[in-house]
């Protein structure tokens, strides 16, 4: 989106003046009159724009957020004035898109806009949840009290994404290192033995070495004057991105997401980190107050796995038609009887949020143990399979020296 600098004039013909970002100059105009503004001159950043572009380029991680949400509510609670409060924070924080997107807000706001609306304008760093709560904080006036919630969400988010690439780091770093060991074995080590071999008159390999040396023979070919390890490359990478563009389809994502849940062991983990984001979101804004369709329907956006937020959606649904969450939950297959039933006694009891904050509490600690023991089961099956692979390398390389040493002790021997 491009940048903006505008001058307009409200109903009584303050002038008005901000920095904003649009995707046209004609959907600012129409921007500025939902908010009873008339736009009088609006021009393109020049140089201005150059540093806004720049930082726009970067990126505002859930870490930053968490502590920009923290600080700016112990402001507000301080009795500092929105503005104001952005303002300090735009100078404290170091991350430069999060200073770029603070200006911004502090320009909208200060022409009149909610904060809320004007978070909107970055969907790609205020969540549907962060936009809701502060909604709800606007028309409860209770900001402080959600920036709090909110960064608090934030954190226990970041806290259960950094185990999980945590626990994925060890067995990624594991099987890159078997592949390359491998690859680099059998291409650069093995023809050397090969050639090695066949000095000795060695005429027919044993199985394993002729297997290892098809495939080094494929890797070090060409085929139409392309070398086949630099086809294999272009491959993996050609097949990575048509699948992160897949995914990001709809039919896409819903095919990713419903493999992902029935995988042996990482689905009922996949299961249980969804359940513990729904139950904390919906917590959340519940507890922020937060009208519960509107709730659910945030938390369908945040789950993170299509197939359950479709459930969630039948379940505002039901809502909407006077019935009750659990049912639909339940009916889906991947909400276990024991949140839906706990969330049929918040229905009945009133305390829906609270058996949430339970709820989220209990899987999240099942995902911390959960990982701890995937994260123990696949050290040593890693280790067994790399020294497996590496083993039989080994082993197929010396297999002809061990023939030719047997052939040249008959050979002695006789």
């Amino acid at each position: 989106m491009a940048v903006f600098a505008y001058v307009a004039r409200d109903g009584v013909g303050r002038e008005v003046r901000g920095t904003t970002e649009a995707e046209s100059q004609e959907a600012l105009v129409r921007r500025l009159r939902e908010r009873g503004l008339f736009a009088s001159a609006i021009t393109r950043q020049g140089a201005r724009g150059r540093g806004n572009f720049l930082a726009s380029l970067g990126w505002v991680s859930m870490r930053d957020l968490a502590v920009f949400g923290r600080q700016f509510s112990t402001l507000l609670a301080a009795g500092v004035s929105l503005v104001r409060a952005l303002s300090v924070m735009e100078k404290q924080t170091a991350s430069g898109k999060l200073k770029y997107i603070l200006r911004d807000l502090q320009a909208e706001v200060e022409g009149g806009s909610s904060l809320s609306r004007a978070m909107r304008n970055h969907p790609r760093v205020f969540s549907r949840l962060a936009i809701g709560l502060v909604y709800a904080g606007e028309v409860g006036g209770v900001m402080e009290e959600v920036w709090n919630r909110l960064a608090g969400f934030l954190e226990k988010d970041v806290d259960l994404r950094r185990k999980l690439k945590g626990s994925l780091t060890y067995p990624i770093l594991v099987v890159v290192i078997a592949i390359s060991i491998c690859c680099g074995l059998v291409v650069f080590i093995l023809p050397r033995f090969v050639a090695l071999f066949k000095d000795f008159g060695v005429a027919a390999m044993p199985r394993p070495t002729q297997m290892l040396m098809n495939l080094s023979n494929f890797l070090l070919g060409r085929t139409h004057g392309v070398p086949n390890i630099l086809a294999v490359i272009i491959g993996i990478v050609v097949f990575l991105t048509i699948y992160r563009a897949a995914i990001r389809t709809k039919i896409g994502s819903r095919i990713r997401d419903i493999i992902m849940l029935y995988m042996p062991v990482f689905g009922k983990l996949a299961q249980k980190v969804a359940i513990a984001r729904f139950a904390r979101t919906f917590s959340t804004l519940l507890e922020s107050g937060v009208p519960i369709l509107q709730a659910m329907e945030t938390v369908a956006g945040t789950v993170g796995n299509q197939v359950m937020s479709d459930a969630v959606m039948r379940a505002r649904a039901s809502i909407r038609e006077g019935d009750e969450i659990a049912p639909p939950l339940e009916a889906s297959g991947f909400f276990p009887p024991m949140v839906t039933h706990m969330v049929g006694v918040g229905e009945e009891t009133g305390a829906l949020a609270s058996m949430l904050d339970r709820v989220a509490e209990f899987y999240e600690k099942d995902v911390d143990v959960a990982l701890e023991g995937l994260t123990s089961a696949l050290e040593p099956v890693l280790i067994v399979c790399l020294g497996g692979m590496v083993g039989f390398i080994v082993i197929s390389m010396y297999l002809p020296l061990i023939a030719i040493i047997q052939s040249v002790m008959s050979q002695a021997g006789g």
